[in-house]
């Protein structure tokens, strides 16, 4: 397989058409290889438009949906960011080319190790990796630019805001099978936020996210 043909065929067939027309976005997307955070096992279908496995039940995004939510959260480069659901770590080695600093914080052990040894491959220095269950709040006091929720969850919890810095916009994909809505929330004063919901999709669901109350008759 032609490596490079294959990626630029990635962002002119599957990401751009998807509305990702940020060049700064579809540049980066070049550069960093996303084959070499694929598991070696599915490394032949890194650019193909399809969640890959990554095991206990989770995948990685399609190449589309990453590049649009890099679109979206329109990271600056002073931007503290923190990522909920490593996985694979590309999206965070996406995240990290375009901001100061990402905070990432997986449930898994096994993915905070995989994605430590890729990142430190490809010289990321920017990136703090946690072990923790952070499916309804991380808090560490300092507050964020940008939040993603890579997996989604049937109710966003209102702490997710409440981390946001002014300005700062979050990326949640909310809902249940069969369909979900990925959403954009922006800080727009203390307490105040403004919703925006970017399209449909249905994506697997973080680990101990949230669950609505059941009724009881």
């Amino acid at each position: 397989m032609d490596i490079e043909q294959a990626r630029y065929n990635m962002v002119e067939q599957q990401i751009r058409p998807w509305d990702v027309l940020n060049q700064d976005v579809l540049d980066l997307l070049l550069k960093v290889r996303r084959e070499d955070f694929v598991p070696e096992a599915h490394r032949l279908l890194a650019f193909i438009d399809m969640e890959i496995p990554l095991g206990h039940g989770q995948t990685m995004w399609t190449p589309k949906l990453e590049a649009r939510v890099l679109q979206e959260v329109a990271i600056q480069p002073t931007d503290r960011v923190l990522e909920i659901g490593t996985g694979s770590g590309y999206l965070t080695a996406l995240l990290a080319s375009l901001a100061e600093e990402v905070v990432s914080v997986d449930i898994l052990a096994e993915f905070t190790a995989q994605a430590t040894q890729k990142l430190h491959a490809h010289g990321f220095a920017n990136v703090v990796l946690h072990t923790a269950d952070a499916a309804r709040d991380w808090d560490d006091g300092a507050g964020f630019d940008v939040i993603v929720l890579t997996g989604s969850t049937p109710l966003l919890s209102d702490a997710w805001r409440r981390r946001l810095r002014p300005g700062g916009r979050l990326f949640a994909i909310v809902g249940e099978p069969p369909v979900m809505q990925a959403r954009l929330i922006t800080s727009t004063g203390p307490g105040a936020t403004r919703s925006v919901t970017l399209f449909e999709t249905c994506v697997a669901p973080l680990l101990n996210a949230p669950q609505p109350a059941a009724f009881v008759f």
